[in-house]
């Protein structure tokens, strides 16, 4: 049989996972493949730009999945069902995750969530609507394709972070500044402060050569769950006080709570701007940190004008 579609294998995605242990990615992909009863030969087929077929749909069942919150990557290459998740199946049963209700709980824990984040021109990855593949156009299958292949690199980043030495992890939103051009490397050469001794700041880019302009920051490596809350905030905003700062950038790879978001905007006399892990990983991805190109594909049309001019 041919491969079914992305959708189709949310229940017995579901259904493989609701033991509650770890899997890795080739053994979901087994299970699924045998639960459909593919050959060998549906499992080679591949698009015609050479993706694996079963991979490329697998990866948008998981990324549906774990933006609905059934499920989770607690490490690399590895799946695991949430507590939500196993709520849904022993309340409602395996057969509930059909593609509109899994976008239904998407929306919903779209609804439940914000974020403050840096004024950009980047589009948000996380909550741009994914149509089926079987439903667009071919450009918009190459965009869903690089969505799809940003939203899987935003993963991985945020995995690699969360697992950095904490000294480490100040460095890269040090180096995350100087790519968005916030100062120059020459003149930040020591813009992550000591270890220890800190008063709270883990940073400091000097935006100008005088360093009259400054922006202090404070790194969290949580895990993406976690949610960092208003009393770190204001913790954050003493240690501003204290040396007189009145520029920060509060980053972590987890998330912020209503509280904290508040609290940060609700302070006029400094600026606190608040950074999450989505929006973190959207940054380095956008301004080519931690991130390396591959591959360039250069699309064309027809030359309109070349062909309305006059011979």
């Amino acid at each position: 049989m041919a491969v079914p579609k992305y959708s189709d294998f949310f229940p017995v995605f579901m259904e493989f996972l609701s033991d509650g242990n770890e899997h890795t990615l080739q053994e979901v992909r087994d299970y699924c493949a045998s639960k459909f009863d593919l050959s060998e030969e549906d499992k080679r087929a591949t698009f015609s730009n050479g993706l694996n077929m079963l991979t490329y749909r697998l990866g948008w069942t998981q990324t549906h999945l774990k933006k609905a919150g059934l499920i989770t990557n607690p490490k690399r290459a590895v799946i695991a069902i949430t507590p939500f998740g196993k709520e849904e199946i022993l309340s409602k049963g395996i057969g509930v995750f059909t593609l509109e209700y899994v976008r239904e709980l998407q929306q919903q824990k779209s609804d439940t969530s914000t974020s403050s984040t840096i004024s950009t021109n980047s589009s948000t990855i996380e909550n741009s609507a994914i149509p089926e593949p079987e439903e667009q156009t071919p450009q918009e299958m190459i965009d869903a394709s690089m969505e799809q292949l940003n939203l899987e690199l935003a993963d991985k980043l945020l995995d690699e972070l969360t697992r950095m030495d904490e000294y480490d992890f100040e460095h890269v939103i040090v180096d995350l500044l100087l790519k968005m051009g916030y100062g120059k490397p020459e003149e930040n050469q020591d813009a992550v402060t000591r270890k220890s001794g800190d008063g709270g700041i883990d940073g400091v880019v000097r935006a100008d050569r005088f360093g009259f302009d400054a922006i202090y920051t404070q790194a969290k490596r949580w895990k993406e769950d976690s949610h960092v809350q208003r009393p770190d905030i204001q913790k954050f905003l003493g240690a501003m006080v204290s040396i007189g700062a009145t520029k920060g950038l509060f980053i972590t790879t987890g998330q912020f709570s209503k509280g904290a978001l508040d609290f940060a905007e609700q302070n006029h006399n400094h600026k606190i701007v608040l950074v999450d892990g989505k929006k973190l990983a959207e940054l380095m991805i956008e301004y080519d940190l931690g991130v390396t190109t591959v591959k360039t594909y250069e699309i064309k049309r027809v030359d309109s004008d070349y062909f309305s001019a006059d011979s």
